[in-house]
């Protein structure tokens, strides 16, 4: 008897990203901003200091202040995004981005230095809150696998700016640390016309009747996320949570150099694995998120590896440069993966709290907590740092705690009539 098998292929790369050819123009832009991001940021400090001669603390002022500025910026363009057709608000976000950066190339003077960076830290912000909000109505039910699909990208973007700003900064003149600035501020006048040519993705309904209205106000006020305390303790309690980027990004490199006997150069490898792990993983992972009620079911494993990490942490400056390896190793990577579950069940969750007359304002608040976390984070690690290995399991607590008040809180809103949502579950190809 012959057997017929039968063989299953997977489907082009086209079928495989949610969003048609609009998303995966987005994609596109995307990993255009990243390598344009990894250009200048990874010079910005140095161009500051070589270029316009600023001292050591008018660099960290500087920096902090634009930070400080920034945090604006996903509250007002979410409220933008509610008024506004969402592809024309990015494209402004993305020239204003662009004028920011070449306004810095005019001048030395202090003062107006930080301005133009605080203005350029609005939109940068803001960027963020309107890719989720693009990802949330382009993709529909796919919207926690595009945005994985979009990290994956970004993260390679990234890599490749940072290769290209690392070979300038070899050459270390003025005209290099001015090509990176020139070269990020060009990638947003690109990122501008791809963007102009992605249709308007469709809007939730009432969204759309606001921003098409040119009439009276309706008499029933949209809702408003300043005054929903529920979603306001989801995202303090998610600003917690994306303490994970200062841990890696700050806490790691002075942990290894103050505390523990592994050598300076596992720093920039802990790096490279945490790109690596997102790029491989990412994607992947979406899929334990593909409803609200899973990505919420996520916050028990989320808390699991956050206490392996700093427990590793700990552990890494017991002694011995074997002992410090490998346990950085292992913290590196369970945090990375911390990094991931997390950004699965804030994609998901955040936008199905989100009502739909106000899905943009509901989304830039709660942005708040990554532009926060990037203000507070380094501050508070750095302190964690200082008091050594003891403070490490008392940040584990503090995260499991988090945990289980994140997961209560999203089951008891999830059962609210007026924020139930539907279970939709992400095709897998």
């Amino acid at each position: 008897m012959s057997r017929t098998t039968t063989r299953t292929t997977r489907p082009p790369l086209k079928d495989r990203v949610p969003g048609g050819t609009d998303g995966r123009r987005m994609l596109v832009v995307g990993f255009i901003d990243k390598c344009g991001t990894g250009l200048w940021s990874t010079a910005m400090a140095l161009y500051f200091t070589y270029v316009t001669g600023l001292g050591l603390g008018q660099v960290g002022l500087l920096i902090a202040l634009s930070g400080a500025a920034g945090i604006a910026g996903a509250p007002l363009g979410g409220r933008l995004a509610d008024r506004f057709p969402l592809v024309r608000v990015i494209v402004c976000t993305q020239l204003l981005r662009a004028a920011a950066l070449f306004a810095l190339l005019t001048t030395d003077n202090y003062p107006l230095l930080v301005l133009f960076s605080a203005v350029g830290a609005l939109p940068d912000r803001a960027t963020n809150v309107l890719t989720k909000l693009y990802a949330a109505r382009v993709a529909g039910p796919d919207r926690v696998r595009y945005q994985a699909i979009n990290r994956t990208v970004s993260n390679l973007g990234w890599t490749l700016g940072g290769l290209g700003a690392a070979a300038a900064l070899a050459i270390g003149s003025t005209t290099a640390f001015q090509t990176l600035l020139v070269g990020d501020a060009l990638s947003y006048l690109v990122m501008a016309a791809l963007t102009l040519r992605c249709g308007e993705p469709p809007a939730p309904a009432a969204s759309r009747v606001a921003a098409a209205s040119t009439g009276p106000a309706p008499t029933t006020k949209p809702s408003n996320p300043w005054r929903d305390r529920g979603f306001l303790t989801f995202t303090a309690g998610e600003a917690v949570f994306f303490l994970h980027d200062s841990i890696t990004q700050v806490a790691l490199p002075l942990w290894i150099v103050h505390a523990t006997e592994a050598p300076v150069g596992l720093a920039p490898l802990l790096m490279v694995i945490n790109s690596a792990l997102v790029v491989l993983f990412q994607v992947p992972l979406s899929r334990f998120g593909s409803t609200t009620d899973a990505a919420r079911r996520l916050y028990g494993p989320l808390a699991g590896l956050f206490v392996i990490g700093t427990l590793a942490l700990t552990v890494s400056a017991l002694g011995g440069r074997t002992l410090a390896i490998t346990a950085l190793i292992t913290a590196a990577v369970v945090l990375t993966f911390a990094e991931m579950i997390h950004t699965i069940t804030s994609w998901e969750i955040s936008v199905a709290l989100a009502p739909d007359d106000a899905q943009g304002a509901y989304l830039g608040v709660h942005g708040l907590a990554q532009s926060t976390q990037r203000f507070a984070g380094p501050l508070l690690v750095t302190g964690l740092v200082s008091a050594g290995p003891l403070a490490w399991p008392f940040l584990g607590a503090a995260l499991v705690a988090n945990a289980a008040a994140q997961n209560r809180l999203v089951r008891r809103r999830l059962t609210e009539p007026s924020l139930s949502v539907p279970k939709v579950t992400v095709s897998e190809h």
